[in-house]
């Protein structure tokens, strides 16, 4: 059975290179902006707008090549007072999300769909609680000069695999999960379908 990717994302591409998992990566073609606001607009909790995220993905590319199983995955950052956290539009916007964080827990959730023959079929969401230390203007600039190309295309402008190690002084969750996808579920899920073996 062929296992495809739909995503652009390299982290979850290296966790499923690491892990051994046989796989085709192929954007999913979706207009993320546009599913989220839709998604808000219906009052969708940070949980279920991950889910419904990384299924739009799955199906999108599973309407492509319905013989394959299709991985969609999204992750979604909420702060306390319930605000979404998007990927930064700038520098200056990814200073002030980490301003916004500083100094307080927020939560991720990372979602994955499998999608076969143009319908969802397994899914898991994970969440993980950030624990941000309190960050002075001086760590977020030199943080931001080191980091800058690589976590602006993350949500929460952050990379724990990289520098952004140093935001936290405790995760509460799955460093997968922090990273993009709830991996050890899905490998779980692959082994009962034969992409990998038990």
């Amino acid at each position: 059975m062929r296992l495809i990717l739909a995503s652009g994302s390299s982290s979850r591409r290296a966790m499923l290179e690491a892990a051994g998992v046989p796989f085709e990566a192929l954007s999913p073609g979706v207009d993320e902006d546009a599913a989220k606001a839709s998604l808000a607009a219906q009052n969708h909790g940070p949980r279920d707008m991950a889910d419904a995220l990384a299924e739009l993905k799955a199906l999108k590319v599973s309407s492509r090549d319905p013989g394959a199983l299709v991985l969609g995955c999204d992750s979604v950052v909420a702060l306390d007072d319930g605000t979404l956290l998007d990927k930064p539009e700038s520098r200056a916007e990814a200073a002030e999300h980490l301003r916004r964080m500083s100094g307080k827990p927020h939560h991720l959730y990372s979602a994955a769909v499998i999608a076969e023959g143009g319908r969802p079929i397994w899914r898991f969401v994970d969440r993980a609680v950030m624990h941000v230390r309190p960050l002075s203007d001086t760590f977020i600039d030199s943080y931001l000069d080191r980091d800058w190309e690589q976590a602006r295309w993350c949500v929460g402008v952050y990379r724990v695999e990289g520098p952004g190690a140093q935001l936290f002084h405790k995760i509460e969750g799955s460093q997968f999960t922090v990273m993009g996808m709830p991996l050890l579920p899905l490998l779980d899920y692959l082994r009962t379908r034969e992409v990998l073996t038990s």
